[in-house]
């Protein structure tokens, strides 16, 4: 199992704003959405680009480059020319910080 990776404080990011870190050598965007954290993989599934860049429409992402959507909270896609989900990670708050762990290899 990996570590939980401290990623930012939870009051440093408003609702629908999102910071990339780096998690065990994976770009991950978390963002801060209805009052909760969440975090997925900053991978379109369509073309391997990044797309936390993307704009943030309701709970969905969309891609910068060619605008397939997930849902940010899940990882889901929603929309083609993506036909797989993104990974979408575990979150938590301690103490007053967001952190992130990577759950693939467990």
């Amino acid at each position: 199992m990996s570590d939980w990776i401290d990623v930012v404080s939870a009051d440093a990011l408003a609702d629908g704003e999102h910071v990339v870190v780096d998690v065990d050598g994976t770009d991950v965007a978390v963002f801060k959405l209805d009052g909760g954290f969440f975090a997925i993989e900053d991978v379109c599934s369509h073309d391997g680009a990044e797309i936390a860049s993307g704009e943030l429409e309701g709970d969905e992402i969309v891609c910068p480059r060619h605008g397939a959507r997930f849902c940010v909270k899940t990882g889901a896609v929603r929309t083609a020319p993506a036909y797989e989900d993104i990974h979408s990670f575990p979150v938590r708050i301690v103490d007053g910080r967001v952190q992130v762990r990577e759950d693939r290899w467990d």
